[in-house]
């Protein structure tokens, strides 16, 4: 799978790959991460899979730059063993209705949909998850009904609460915690996506398939008061 490495800060280094994304190259990606955990343990801090690449964090007092990339170069000149990534489907249960889901309005007449259609259309998709990206436990899904792609927001809003679910581009989130997000809104999931204090912080993992299921407000606020 063609590829390059280049330099990621003083301390870095990222395999970025040139295909597309897609489910193959996620598992590539997995599987080379699980590889150099192994490969560099004890002169990495960091290893970090994206949707394109992965990023190896060095020790600069462990190892030099040009040792960890003829050490990668190595590695990727051969096909990657075969590794059983074990995956599971997710349901995640979501609701639409207003209170949680300030943009669904705007982005069914954006779409040139009405609401309900956007909520069978978000909601009928088993998505892969392909990353955990820019806050803990943020999930990056794959699989996004054409007709809701919507380019993200011009101007991001300040906070978006906890469990939202958004749309921006050709993608759908989760919103693990509240911060400024600049996608569209279109409903909130009650239920703990990232606990950094369970051997597990993750909801998910890359490669888990996601799934959506209608909620009503009623059953959202019964969820988020169940002990968990």
């Amino acid at each position: 799978m063609p590829y390059r490495i280049v330099a990621n800060g003083d301390a870095g280094l990222s395999v970025v790959f040139t295909a597309q994304v897609s489910e193959k190259l996620t598992r590539h990606i997995q599987v080379l991460s699980r590889l150099c955990a192994k490969e560099f343990a004890g002169l990495v801090t960091d290893i970090i899979p994206a949707y394109q690449s992965l990023t190896l964090c060095y020790l600069p007092l462990a190892a030099h730059q040009q040792q960890i990339m003829e050490k990668l170069q190595r590695i990727l000149r051969h096909d990657l063993p075969e590794q059983d990534l074990n995956s599971q489907l997710i349901t995640i249960p979501v609701c639409y209705e207003q209170a949680y889901a300030p943009d669904l309005i705007s982005l069914a007449q954006a779409c040139d949909l009405s609401v309900e259609q956007v909520i069978a259309l978000h909601s009928n998709t088993d998505y892969l998850l392909h990353m955990l990206g820019f806050s803990p436990g943020f999930l990056y899904l794959g699989g996004l009904d054409p007709r809701l792609s919507c380019p993200r927001k011009t101007t991001p809003s300040a906070r978006v609460p906890a469990g939202s679910v958004g749309i921006g581009g050709n993608q759908t989130g989760i919103y693990p915690q509240q911060t400024p997000g600049g996608w569209h809104i279109i409903g909130r999931t009650p239920i703990t996506l990232f606990n950094p204090n369970l051997p597990s912080p993750c909801v998910a993992q890359p490669l888990d398939k996601i799934r959506f299921t209608a909620i009503s407000a009623a059953d959202f606020e019964a969820i988020r008061h169940t002990p968990t």
